[in-house]
């Protein structure tokens, strides 16, 4: 498998994925405008931040150890005996957080607390959603890309038919209240698939405690977390900055930009991911990992310049398509979006190798530290430039990350 064949059955699974959150998000244009796409926002941003809690963030860190220990039975049933005990302790406490505190999430989040009931429904399915990041990560690191077409396909299609139903029937509430029971529904179609596959054995769905194992995946899962949360919260406060500077509805068109900067990435985003994470874990000699980066930009940078270009040339009618002809604002927002999308994907690519290689300390901190500068920068040039002020920060941002990585890669080879 290589990241061409791997792009194309990423690529068919992204296409699903995004037909089904573009179809929500169509639905909450219509149905409550620029206002309920920026609140449509926030709670994405909060389902974000929970899936990740729900398996305690060791999605990434099980793909890397099963990539490893594939041909070490022993130690594979050590790791994903202590991954499913790890996912379930933090599935059921965030669980039991979010449903003590659904109350004040909705008023704090969606400004209305009659959406506790929608909140309280995401905290009771943590325990499904750990299940699901469990097994796709275990198909992921078997490197099995076929399967997880398949399962991210099917369920994608489930969770279309699901908020066509629940937005007929409860409006706005079910078309948010989609967005939950699509990921049990992933459930449904992952299970059994992952039943069905030649890898797969019964002491794979045992739980126990392992003291080492656990401490690798501990450690690993820090920078997962960092990278997952960081984001949603980081997006979180921006939008808090531009609705309380510019109003909702400016709020509503920063966030039809990102979402289709954010759309049309997932076909790049998912490929690396499927592909680079286990193929760059299990590869410790220089060569093959410079031949590895080099192929990476020799085919992806290309695909997003063409892409970028494609959405840029095509913004109006993406606009109307996707939201409606009141979004038309929006379009001013795009050139400097779409450039920070090539950047930030180029940094990608290389931020790989320090996940790859649990360079944790490094890697949390410079997290933190580009979280925090594109925080500062929107501030200052949101105060100069306005709402398109928030797109040139997203492109200083990611110019000064592309930098970073670039040096610490070129250090990380030069020491093999």
């Amino acid at each position: 498998m290589n990241i061409v064949r791997a792009g194309f059955y990423a690529s068919i699974a992204t296409a699903a994925k995004l037909l089904a959150g573009l179809v929500i998000i169509k639905l909450v244009a219509w149905m409550a405008g620029p206002e309920g796409v920026g609140r449509l926002g926030q709670f994405m941003s909060l389902m974000s931040v929970l899936a990740v809690l729900a398996g305690g963030g060791i999605s990434a860190g099980v793909v890397k150890y099963v990539a490893e220990y594939r041909d070490d039975p022993q130690r594979l049933s050590r790791l994903l005996a202590a991954a499913l005990w790890y996912a379930l302790c933090a599935s059921c406490l965030i669980g039991a957080l979010g449903l003590l505190l659904s109350r004040q999430i909705a008023g704090w989040l969606l400004g209305d607390a009659r959406y506790q009931g929608l909140i309280a429904v995401l905290a009771a399915v943590q325990l499904g959603i750990a299940l699901v990041n469990y097994i796709l990560a275990v198909i992921n690191g078997f490197m099995d890309v076929k399967r997880l077409a398949f399962i991210q396909v099917l369920g994608s299609l489930l969770s279309i038919a699901a908020a066509l139903a629940l937005s007929h029937w409860l409006h706005l509430y079910g078309a948010l209240l989609a967005l939950v029971i699509g990921q049990l529904l992933v459930l449904a179609v992952g299970l059994p698939a992952w039943w069905r596959s030649p890898y797969f054995d019964r002491r794979m769905l045992r739980m126990h405690f392992d003291r080492e194992m656990t401490t690798r995946l501990a450690a690993f899962s820090v920078m997962t977390l960092t990278s997952a949360l960081l984001p949603p919260l980081v997006n979180l406060a921006v939008r808090d900055h531009l609705a309380t500077q510019f109003g909702w509805e400016q709020v509503g068109y920063w966030q039809a930009v990102s979402k289709v900067s954010d759309a049309y990435l997932l076909f790049l985003t998912t490929a690396i991911n499927v592909y680079y994470l286990p193929k760059l874990a299990s590869t410790h000699a220089r060569t093959p990992l410079v031949s590895e980066l080099r192929m990476a930009y020799r085919y992806i940078m290309p695909a997003v310049v063409v892409l970028a270009a494609a959405v840029y040339l095509c913004r109006d009618a993406v606009t109307s398509l996707l939201f409606s002809a009141g979004f038309s604002p929006a379009n001013d927002l795009y050139a400097p979006q779409l450039m920070g999308d090539v950047v930030k994907i180029a940094s990608f690519v290389l931020s790989y190798v320090m996940l790859a290689k649990a360079m944790t300390r490094l890697f949390v901190a410079s997290e933190l530290v580009f979280a925090a500068s594109y925080v500062a920068l929107v501030y200052l040039f949101t105060a100069h430039y306005g709402v398109v002020g928030a797109m040139y920060a997203f492109v200083a941002n990611y110019v000064l990350y592309l930098a970073f990585n670039a040096v610490v890669v070129h250090r990380y080879l030069g020491g093999l």
